[in-house]
């Protein structure tokens, strides 16, 4: 069922955990798919002994892209008109991400109407990952 402007008010939130124990084996998998092979995802000596991290880390998309399926799985898909993320901490193996979007604004644009969201994803330990805006088509 499609979100519907009228039931809408500016603080709603829609919450999801969009990981839970990230493997290694899912951060070489999305690097597989987007053709991402930077070492810092992929190789951990690199990581650790050259780039001077604890160990591998995910991709900022693939946080961007976990955090963006809570959004489609609230607002439905092909509904999103914007989506933007800052990357504000690293993830690593073994991390549970859940996002969340906040309603901000309920406006109509062009015969439109679009809710404006806030987007954050913290980790397990409540630390945010992901601090983004979002705004999404929905019906009267």
């Amino acid at each position: 069922m499609a979100l519907k402007a009228s039931e809408l008010k500016i603080g709603d939130t829609h919450q999801e955990q969009v990981a839970q124990n990230l493997s290694r084996t899912q951060i070489v998998q999305y690097a597989g798919a987007s053709g991402d092979y930077m070492p810092l995802h992929t190789d951990e000596v690199y990581a650790k002994e050259i780039a001077g991290y604890p160990g591998v880390f995910a991709h900022g998309m693939l946080s961007m892209g976990a955090t963006g399926v809570m959004l489609t799985n609230w607002v439905g898909d092909g509904r999103l008109t914007k989506y933007s993320a800052r990357f504000t901490r690293q993830v690593w193996p073994g991390d549970d991400l859940i996002a969340q979007a906040t309603v901000t604004g309920l406006v109509e644009e062009d015969g439109q109407q679009l809710v404006e969201l806030d987007v954050v994803t913290t980790n397990q330990d409540g630390q945010e990952v992901i601090n983004g805006k979002a705004t999404a088509r929905v019906d009267p």
